[in-house]
Parts: structure tokens; sequence; C-alpha cells
């Protein structure tokens, strides 16, 4: 029988001051901060997104940015192609973290000085498109000739780890290191610490997120129930540091990360930034004092983008992580690293260098469908989950309606909807066997608000009892983390549902 689940402290609405940021239990020794760029395409929405509230509120902004030059000295560099592409790294760096905050966040031990997450994104010309894809902290990777920046000590080739590219060679050698990897040419580079990260969702009044199963991570302190959470600094911080949820280890991370990214986007773009001068000059300021960027990344940048970004959404946005041949590549003295599949890799980073989507358009079908709820995903298929329905009021016809919507949605329903032996339930129920837990919390998230009640012996067989609460049946399906040629999303597949 499954383990209960632990409770989960209450989403809190957005506030203006700053929220109040969740830590986590000590981390075990040597286990380093895994929190990576979690901003990524918020970058490109929040930072340069000042288009939406003019020059005014952006004069001075980028003063504050420490500046660096990745591309100092740099020869034989790819071929520049369409659009715009950024290079979006996170350190481990902790110098302007309190004393008080690293006992808050058990954020003891010594930095590795290296970036744990890698994001490559690309902007399109005519700005209606960002793809990101997320490179591996282990990739395989090796490391061209270069100069030690503290010894002076000159290195030849060899091979690491991509997230020592930055140990061993800062901001210049990582950058070099990813050209060299994917042949697309970097246009600008921005470095986020997690202090800035946490600081930004805080001045963001916290994003909110949803999440088909449980997730519990001893090593971060993360614990959330299935459901939608608006979550603070802290508790992100917690949700795109984990690594310990499930067997996807990494992988899985790069792919909560990546729809922490989507709805970052959702709610900048949603109005509750962009269009608030005020609300905007605070969550930019707070996040450029910790930003570090290449020296032409200047307000004039931010202003032109963000011309180009004020109708920036969700579905403007692909998310892809790049295909993986090996996930267990040995490697004598470094251990075991992640070997891309180089003909798919290849094929993925020519489509940045040619300004394509990575996911095209159905054919006979239009690009997006923005009218459209988008599908909540779910841990288990609702095609494979078994559903009866009974009306627990006095509607007439509610039962049959709920049958409808349930197998509408995908759901295997009875088709024989009954009426419940109550007919005064206010709420919806969900009455399930413990062994098919995962099938009861897809259809507690297909019904928000229902209420999930566990009865021993009951079958494979779901018994939804519709209440007076029931409004519709949100769409959902299952996750599927390698869809299409790359793997791809966009971004209104993987935030919440509306």
């Amino acid at each position: 029988m499954p383990q209960p689940h632990r409770p989960t402290r209450p989403a809190r609405p957005p506030q203006p001051q700053r929220a109040r940021r969740g830590g986590g239990p000590a981390r075990r020794r040597g286990d380093r901060p895994r929190w990576g760029v979690r901003l990524a395409a918020g970058l490109a929405v929040v930072v340069l997104g000042s288009g939406a509230v003019g020059h005014a509120v952006m004069t001075g902004l980028d003063t504050g940015i420490e500046r660096v030059d990745p591309f100092k000295d740099m020869k034989n560099r790819p071929q520049a192609g369409h659009g715009l592409n950024f290079l979006l790294v996170g350190t481990d760096g902790r110098d302007k973290i309190t004393p008080e905050d690293k006992r808050e966040y058990r954020l003891g031990g010594a930095p590795c000085h290296c970036t744990d997450t890698v994001m490559l994104v690309h902007l399109s010309a005519d700005r209606e498109r960002a793809s990101v894809v997320s490179l591996p902290r282990d990739s395989y990777a090796e490391l061209p000739a270069h100069r030690d920046d503290s010894s002076g000590k000159e290195h030849g080739p060899h091979p690491v780890k991509l997230n020592a590219a930055y140990a061993e060679g800062g901001p210049q050698l990582t950058v070099r290191t990813v050209e060299n990897m994917t042949r697309v040419k970097i246009d600008h580079y921005l470095e986020v610490d997690f202090t800035s990260f946490m600081k930004t969702v805080d001045a963001m009044g916290g994003v909110e997120i949803c999440t088909a199963k449980a997730l519990h991570d001893d090593n971060t302190g993360l614990s959330l129930l299935p459901g939608t959470h608006r979550l603070s600094g802290g508790q992100a911080l917690q949700y795109v540091r984990s690594r310990h949820v499930d067997g996807a280890a990494d992988l899985g991370r790069m792919q909560r990360q990546q729809r922490f990214v989507a709805a970052l986007i959702k709610q900048a773009t949603g109005g509750g930034v962009l269009l608030n001068p005020v609300k905007f000059k605070e969550v930019s300021s707070t996040l450029l004092g910790s930003v570090r960027a290449d020296r032409g990344f200047g307000s004039e940048q931010m202003l032109a983008l963000g011309q180009a970004l004020r109708d920036f959404t969700p579905s403007s946005s692909e998310f892809a992580s790049v295909p993986i041949g090996n996930p267990s590549y040995p490697v004598k003295g470094i251990g075991s690293t992640v070997k891309w599949d180089g003909p798919k890799a290849g094929k993925l980073f020519e489509a940045l260098r040619l300004d394509r989507p990575l996911v095209p358009a159905a054919p006979g079908r239009p690009a997006r469908r923005p009218q459209q709820q988008p599908a909540v995903p779910v841990d288990v298929p609702p095609q494979q989950i078994r559903v009866q329905v009974e009306n627990g009021t006095r509607i007439d016809g509610l039962g049959g309606r709920v049958d409808q919507a349930l197998r509408a949605t995908g759901f295997d329903t009875t088709r024989a909807p009954g009426n419940g032996a109550s007919r005064d339930v206010k709420r919806t129920v969900i009455t399930y066997d413990p062994r098919w837990d995962r099938s009861a919390r897809t259809v507690s998230t297909a019904l928000p608000g229902s209420e999930l009640r566990a009865v021993p012996g009951r079958g494979r067989t779901v018994l939804v009892i519709a209440g007076a609460d029931y409004r519709k049946v949100v769409p959902v399906r299952a996750e599927d983390p390698q869809q299409g040629q790359f793997g791809v999303v966009t971004g209104d597949q993987v935030v919440c549902g509306t």
C-alpha cells in the first residue's frame, strides 16, 4: 500500500512584500547544490520585457549588472544564423548569502564554482517564438585548448563534464565549449545565481506551478501534493533543485525546470509584471542586481527585445532537452557522463541555426490554438482508467453530463451513470482502491476540488460521485518526455490549465 503523503504548506496569494521562503533539511556531505538557471526564458521576458512599460522605467536599470567578456579573443566561431541566441547559465555562488539564509536553506559547504545547468535560448528573427534547449550538466564535452584564468597555465584539449568548463575557464571557456558542441553562435551571455532567483520569484509574488503526482525530496525538503501551488522563492528553489523525487534524476529535474520557466513566462506576460511599471522595475532591479552579462547586453537591447516580446505567451515557447545516446557513458578519470545522440542533436541545433520551429504545425492545422485550454499533465493516461459515474445530487442528468465529459477527455467510462446512495452530495467524491491511487489522482486532476476517498478492495474501477460543486472536466494528458523529434513540448503544454 502506498505511503501516506506528508502535508504541504498551503499556497499563498501573491503579496507585494517579500514572500516567506521555506528552507530544506541539511544536504548530505558532497551533495552539491543543484539549482541551475531556472529563469531561462523568463529572463527573456522579465528582463527584456521593458517595451511594455516604457523607456523611462528602464533608465539606469542596467547599471547594476556585473559585466564579463565571454567573447574576448574568440576565433573560428560558428557562422551567425537568424534570430538571437542567449546562453543562460547558473552557478552555485553564495557570497551574497547571509549566514541566516545559509542556515535557513541548509546551504553550508563549499561551492563547486561550476555551472549546474546550462540553457540555450533562441529567440526567432520575427520575435514570435522562443526555443529553450536544456544541456545536461553531466554532458560529455571536450574542452578546447585554453589558459587557466587563475594560474596562467596552458591546457590542451581534454574531456570533461560540461559543468566543469566554467570551473576551468569561466564564462569564456563555457561559451567556447557550447559553441563547439552545438555549432550555434552565442550572441549574449547571462549568468544568474540562486540569490537572484529566490529574490526575483518573491518580487513577482511567487509563481504558480502544478504537479500531477506528489513530489517529495528529503535532500531539498520539497513536499508537494498533486495539484496547483503558488511557490515562494524558497519553495521554488526546492522545486527546481530536487532530483530525488523519481528515477529520472537530472533528466526529470530538467523537465521540472522547464515547467517552472513556462509558468514564469505565463505570469510575467499575464499583465502582473510587464504592464505594471512599479512591479516591473522592482522585479528587474532585483534580478539585475545579481546578474552577470556580456558588455553588449544593456538597456537598448532590453528595450528592443521587450518591444518584440509584448505579446509573448507560453504557447510561443518550446522546450527541449538534447537527445541522449548514452546516459551513462564512462570516461576514465571523470566517471559516468551523458553522451548526446550525435545525429539527432545535430538536427536539433541545425533547426536553431536556421531559425526553424522545433515543433512544426500539423498539416492543415494552425500552429497554435490558444482558445483551447491546455491539457494538464498527469501520471496515468486517462485511457487506462475505468470510471463509473453516479449522480449524488437531485440535478437531473448530472451523472450523464459528467460521464460524457470524462469520456470526451479520454477516460474509459462505463457509459452507464447511475444515482448515488445519497442525493445531497455537496462536493464531488472520488472513491478508489488504494492499489490504484495513481489512477485516482489522475481523475482528481480532471475534477478540480474533488475529494479523494480510499476504499480497500474496491478494485480497479474508480467511482465518481458527482456533487453540487461540479462545473467542468479539465483536459488531462499523460506526461511524455519524448514528444516529437526532439522531445519538444510547447510552453502551454507544461503550465497549469486555467
